[in-house]
């Protein structure tokens, strides 16, 4: 049934509406609710409330049947899911979709990997967080492939900031000019066979940089977190409050205002438009339980269900003024669909540091930005953009016997003891924006709550598979020139989507008729409705883009407080 409660439409009235407790629903209902907005948070999926259900987080191994994977049985519910390793795992697997109930088409392969809880995945991401640049907000006007951004790092600099100070990123000034610094807490440092190939890869490729990476966990404590213990069971959810998440670092903080409503288990079918105002007043939400349908009003909106969520609530938003989709006038919505391309790099081991160990598990290792096409020193004609690594090195544990045939007490004792050092990277590699990359809405295949599913036709292209071959042939060489033994390359690119970076559906441009969302992420023809996820990516960089969404969310929020107080909004 259908309340529409026009009679005492004011029990459904707020000052502004998110939509989405992710990473950047999460700063959009901190920084609306600390700028004094009565706002209503919606969240399609349960509540999962800080520490109490985390229920995996202390949990050795040992503590799980099969080894930690989900039985064959379990696997049936999540046959998209469990194309991810965390999606497999029973410390995680609480934290992905049931497939089954949140069913998509693929008319190419997509691994769309999703989490459908308060903190969305916020809970589950990798927590790298690094800074565009101007090599990135001027690629697409450089090289003609999509449209140019509305906004250059300079627009976007000081909101980086201010997010980077809140979240907490552990990391160090390096000074490379299209990486810029950040403010940071104390960096995780590189461990010794890290620090080596940093040594060793800097002096041999001029243009070439190994880093610590960034990290948004905390190394001190901040308010009411405390900092990283270095147990890396982030994914599970951290007791301390170290790992950023919504549930540790902007939720608390929006309901300390007192200004926060907060409703999970409601789905956003559509924003609801008014032609006559030509604005949007609200939002139609079905309750996931009772399948009940309601109207909640706003004078301001946030989208920020995910790239690919948001984009299908504005595809399914349709109106005698709208009928292709709520902002579509450019006929961009849904398409543009960019990830990064995964799968291409390179290992080996390590002789001459059997002596030396570390303590703990940090977070993460080591980072090589992006240096194909950065300078007129490293133009390469065999393709546009470029890619950067993740990596790290490590001594193996008891682990390594468990595909052995050894037995007995020498045999045992062996396996107390750390094994060899071994040492990997893997590539990052940028997507173009391609318009005919794009996901749509199927109307006749609906899902339990009778709203359209999504459709994927994406693939990675020519130029991502020419730079995956060269950072595999890269990485290999570094890894030689570290000095490694047993190097072995690989270059087995990964579906679109299983890079967990979905970005563009909703483009941000400087022309309507060719952009979605304009420089302040407003919908073009609907300015009281913001979107800034994913699906606001004007091209995708190769860098991980969370902490730019949550950087484009205080910027646009603050705009919006703006312009709300002024009575434009």
């Amino acid at each position: 049934m259908i309340h529409i409660n026009t009679k005492f439409r004011g029990e459904v009235t707020y000052d502004a509406i998110v939509v989405g407790t992710g990473v950047s629903g999460g700063w959009a209902a901190k920084e609306l609710c600390e700028g004094g907005l009565r706002t209503l948070v919606l969240e399609r999926g349960r509540n999962v409330r800080h520490i109490q259900d985390y229920p995996t987080m202390n949990d050795d191994q040992w503590d799980m049947e099969c080894k930690g994977n989900l039985t064959q049985e379990e696997l049936k519910s999540k046959p998209k899911q469990s194309r991810s390793g965390a999606g497999r795992r029973k410390e995680t697997a609480h934290f992905f979709v049931n497939d089954l109930e949140n069913p998509y088409n693929e008319d190419k392969p997509f691994d769309w990997i999703r989490g459908y809880q308060v903190g969305g995945r916020s809970l589950i991401w990798g927590r790298k967080c690094f800074r565009l640049s101007d090599l990135d907000f001027e690629a697409n006007k450089r090289d003609g492939h999509g449209v140019d951004w509305p906004i250059r790092y300079k627009d976007i600099a000081p909101w980086y900031s201010y997010v980077e100070k809140h979240a907490g990123i552990a990391g160090n000034r390096d000074g490379i000019p299209h990486l810029p610094d950040g403010e940071f807490m104390p960096p995780f440092e590189l461990n010794c066979v890290e620090q080596h190939a940093k040594e060793r890869i800097e002096a041999t490729f001029p243009d070439r940089y190994l880093i610590t990476t960034r990290t948004a966990n905390i190394t001190e404590p901040k308010d009411h977190r405390g900092k990283c213990m270095s147990r890396h069971r982030c994914d599970r959810g951290c007791p301390f409050g170290a790992s950023f998440s919504s549930q540790s670092a902007t939720l608390p903080y929006a309901e300390a205002t007192g200004n926060m409503t907060f409703r999970p288990n409601s789905i956003v079918s559509q924003v609801l438009y008014d032609a006559d105002l030509k604005r949007a007043i609200g939002v139609r939400v079905i309750d996931t339980e009772t399948k009940d349908q309601i109207d909640y009003y706003a004078r301001i909106i946030f989208l920020n269900a995910s790239a690919m969520a948001s984009a299908a609530i504005l595809l399914n938003s349709r109106s005698d003024r709208f009928p292709d989709g709520m902002g579509n006038d450019s006929g961009e919505l849904g398409h543009n669909v960019m990830d990064h391309a995964m799968g291409a790099g390179a290992g080996g081991t390590m002789e001459g540091f059997e002596d030396k160990y570390y303590k703990g598990r940090k977070p993460g290792g080591f980072y090589v930005p992006r240096f194909r096409n950065t300078n007129k020193n490293t133009v390469t004609d065999k393709f546009i953009r470029g890619y950067g690594y993740q990596g790290g090195a490590k001594r193996s544990g008891w682990q390594r016997g468990q595909n052995d045939f050894g037995f007995g007490g020498d045999f045992k004792d062996n396996l107390l003891e750390p094994g060899p050092w071994g040492i990997g990277m893997g590539g990052f590699v940028e997507c173009l924006p391609y318009h005919e990359n794009r996901m749509y809405l199927n109307y006749d295949m609906l899902d339990k709550w009778d709203q359209p599913t999504i459709t994927f036709d994406a693939e990675f292209k020519e130029n991502e598979k020419k730079m995956c071959e060269d950072a595999a042939v890269m990485a290999a060489e570094m890894l030689e020139a570290v000095g490694a033994k047993n190097v072995g390359s690989n270059c087995k690119i990964t579906n679109i989507g299983l890079g967990i970076h979905e970005m563009g559906t909703a483009r941000m441009g400087r022309d309507p008729k060719t952009s979605v969302l304009n420089a302040f992420n407003q919908i073009h023809a609907v300015p009281n409705v913001f979107l800034t996820d994913g699906a606001c990516m004007t091209s995708s960089a190769c860098q991980n883009p969370s902490l730019t969404y949550m950087a484009l969310t205080a910027r646009a929020a603050s705009y919006a407080i703006k312009q709300f107080r002024n009575r434009i909004l």
